[in-house]
């Protein structure tokens, strides 16, 4: 029996870090496809707790004891409120989903006054910070929906501007002078009994 011999032809010059090239590029094309689907799957349709655990591993994110999760995008200065103060404070709010629920340019608050972790995150930002936070549902409005915008166990996720804050003394100060000036609607007159 014979053996019939096939000659093979030679490969072209660069066909061979052609073929690596292709093969590179179809499997960073396949984990960027996989990271894009993992990470939507985890922003819309994981659960809480996948949520958090994912997050908690991007850069920059700190999580709490409590479970707030806080990044920190522009450092400000000087001490941070407390739990008496009232803050001046400008936010975004929005869901997982990227729908926003609430903003604001430029309000006070009393920081013990909101969320828990609304609260904890104020105290824990100096004045000029920016900061973005992720509160956990026990720690924002738990089983209870505020609004049709904001289901029940949702997520809160905030990006918040600590623009100032003053101490509860500073706060009693500027209404009893106002009162005094007649400035808050509803208060009593200047030189009313009792003033």
């Amino acid at each position: 029996m014979s053996v019939t011999s096939v000659p093979i032809r030679p490969i072209k010059k660069g066909s061979l870090t052609k073929l690596w090239v292709g093969l590179a590029l179809i499997l960073a094309v396949a984990a960027a496809l996989a990271f894009a689907g993992t990470h939507d799957a985890v922003t819309t349709g994981a659960s809480n707790e996948d949520f958090l655990a994912v997050n908690a591993s991007a850069d920059g994110v700190e999580t709490k004891a409590s479970g707030l999760q806080i990044k920190v995008l522009k450092p400000g200065e000087g001490p941070s409120p407390t739990a008496t103060d009232t803050a001046l404070v400008k936010y975004v709010g929005q869901t997982r989903d990227g729908n926003v629920f609430d903003e604001n340019e430029q309000t006070p608050m009393p920081v013990g006054g909101v969320v828990p972790g609304f609260s904890e995150a104020l105290q824990l930002m100096q004045k000029g910070g920016e900061y973005r936070i992720w509160i956990p549902s026990e720690l924002g409005y738990g089983e209870q929906s505020p609004s049709p915008e904001l289901p029940a166990n949702s997520i809160l996720i905030f990006d918040v501007t600590l623009l100032d804050f003053i101490s509860e003394e500073q706060m009693q100060a500027l209404q009893q002078q106002m009162q005094q000036q007649g400035g808050i609607p509803g208060g009593p007159p200047a030189g009313a009994p009792g003033q």
